[in-house]
């Protein structure tokens, strides 16, 4: 379906002095900084997006399909700090869930709206369409109670406002996605508790317990003082705890080395003068793990341990070692733990007392050495993947922001230096693939002032191919690398098949025919240095104003040796035998 243009300019439907549902429910994404909402028309939810188009400052953004615009809205939230999506009932709703799903697991505040059935029709015992024709309405609810922090069914207008406010709120406040369905008779209808101007969002500050928190730091300092060689770990829930800021100023107090977790890059700037790296086991930044697992004391701050980011249970860490820093939780070195200890609280604390010890800093440089430079090829040689990140290196600056897809991306990208101001963002937990392309479109839509450059695989982009058009059709600017390798590389290294292996596409001219003419599109395919450089130099020079899209071929074999390493270790966790009975 082809949603709406967002430069389309409405006719407003309602006079100044009233305010209907449709209205009330745009004034508030407006208001907690949604200003995109991306769509896929149906008809239950037409008279929405009609009220959506008419608020001036929503642009209604048309997704290819539902799964896109979410993650598209996810996309958006990681740049932003919340999301917006719009499908129709059943059809759209159990299509956009799996990126809703994804962005529940990477903590994201998403709002998730549904066009419902005629508010009539409840309780009536009728059949209808968009659903597996039993008369239940409630099979789309209960999906999406388990993928949701909070789920509101509006098909009356008494409660409407309470329960559009409660679910907004509470995305907000737990960084999770809700799910609001409205019935499709009633956003045009106005009613008194709409008001013309809603009042304000304003979130309550979290506080932590008084007596909790001044516990937690005494007991963390007990541990931090004594120890001899303490380090530092960002994890990716410091996001969710807006404590980016305090965590550097405690690495600056503590001279501690800091490392993050794969999930967590980008979220602390890679310039802080203690900085030594990714910490993601076997497969860690050079010297890292080294330094990491040899503390005695670690402080790891939001982390989410998995089997992929623990490298198939590989890690060798202790939790006897570790202090916990939860987003509103302290646990230290496995023994006592401090609830309702707020994560930006607790670093300021120990901002003020904690004593510096740079001696696990110190044991870094002695034992580190410069990574080497890729081999030098001759310019028409087939390309290989070091090279082009080495190029793709020189390309990033403050103005720039680097979407990593499911797979060896993961890989090349974690090893990029970040400049200070670069964004960043991968999907880990989750980890769903073709999620880049909707993440592309929805965080390029969000971060205007950044260049977006995705390196996606020739297989994930199979899946979500079509929201190129969507990119064209909002102007963007996107700089998409499609690493053609003939097929599902990181499950070959995980596990090898025929099944692997996918049909070769024409990718540039799959995109030059979505351009179809209209918009600005620049596509090229390259194959050995020489033509990666000259396709760089016009992405970045007359092409800068359009969406790039360079598609790079390179050996089905090709990949980096962090992949190779990690593969085999995950293999051999799937492939556990059944413990004994």
């Amino acid at each position: 379906m082809v949603g709406h243009s967002p430069s389309i300019t409405p006719v407003p439907l309602v006079s100044a002095s009233e305010t209907t549902l449709g209205c009330y429910v745009a004034r508030r994404l407006v208001q907690v900084g949604v200003n995109d909402v991306f769509s896929v028309p149906g008809d239950f939810n037409l008279a929405l997006l009609d009220h959506l188009l008419a608020e001036p400052g929503l642009r209604l953004i048309g997704c290819c399909n539902e799964l896109n615009a979410g993650y598209a809205a996810d996309g958006y939230a990681r740049s932003r700090g919340v999301g917006a999506c719009v499908v129709t009932f059943t059809v759209g709703g159990l299509s956009v869930l799996n990126a809703i799903a994804g962005a529940y697991s990477e903590n994201l505040p998403l709002i998730c709206i549904v066009g419902g059935p005629n508010s009539n029709d409840f309780g009536k015992n009728c059949v209808l369409h968009h659903t597996i024709g039993l008369p239940d309405f409630s099979q789309e609810l209960r999906c999406f109670q388990t993928v949701t922090c909070y789920q509101a069914v509006v098909n009356n207008l008494e409660e409407a406002h309470k329960q559009i406010d409660k679910a907004i709120s509470k995305a907000l406040k737990e960084s999770k996605p809700v799910y609001i369905s409205i019935s499709c008779n009633l956003p045009s209808i106005s009613h008194p508790t709409f008001n013309p101007e809603p009042v304000p969002f304003f979130l309550t500050p979290k506080m932590s317990n008084q007596m909790g928190l001044e516990a937690a730091v005494e007991a963390t300092l007990a541990v931090l003082n004594k120890a001899v060689k303490p380090v530092m770990v960002a994890g990716p829930k410091i996001r969710v705890a807006k404590a980016k800021n305090d965590f550097v100023e405690l690495a600056g107090a503590s001279g501690y080395p800091v490392a993050v977790m794969p999930s967590a890059k980008g979220l602390v700037p890679e310039n802080l003068p203690h900085f030594i790296g990714t910490y993601w086991g076997a497969v860690s930044t050079a010297f890292c793990a080294e330094i990491i697992e040899s503390a005695d004391v670690y402080i790891f701050a939001g982390p989410i341990f998995n089997d992929y980011s623990s490298v198939g249970y590989s890690v060798l860490l202790k939790k006897e070692k570790a202090i916990i820093v939860e987003p509103d939780r302290v646990v230290v070195t496995n023994g006592p733990a401090f609830g309702f200890v707020y994560m930006k609280d607790f670093l300021q604390a120990l901002v003020k007392r904690i004593k510096k010890n740079t001696t696990a800093y110190e044991n870094y440089q002695r034992i580190f050495v410069p990574h080497g430079q890729p081999l030098k090829s001759d310019p028409k040689d087939p390309l290989r993947v070091n090279i082009l990140f080495k190029h793709i290196q020189d390309m990033l600056s403050s103005n720039t922001a680097v979407i990593a897809e499911t797979g060896d991306s993961w890989f090349n990208c974690q090893k990029l230096k970040l400049p200070e101001g670069c964004g960043y963002e991968f999907q880990m937990q989750y980890g769903s693939i073709g999620w880049s392309v909707g993440a592309t479109l929805g965080y390029a839509q969000a971060a205007k002032d950044k260049r977006v450059i995705a390196c996606i695989g020739d297989g994930s982009f199979q899946v979500t191919a079509q929201d190129v058009s969507t990119m064209i059709r909002c102007d963007q600017n996107a700089i998409i690398f499609l690493i053609n390798n003939g097929g599902y590389t990181i499950e070959v290294e995980i596990h090898d098949g025929p099944y692997n292996v996918i049909k070769n596409w024409s990718y540039t001219g799959i995109v030059d025919a979505i351009h179809n003419g209209e918009g600005k599109c620049w596509t090229a395919k390259v194959t050995c240095e020489e033509e990666l450089k000259e396709a760089i130099e016009t992405a970045v020079g007359p092409k800068q104003d359009c969406l790039c899209f360079i598609e790079v071929i390179v050996h089905k074999d090709d990949t980096s040796k962090e992949l190779l390493e990690w593969g085999s270790r995950v293999s051999s966790a799937n492939s556990r035998p059944p413990n004994r009975q």
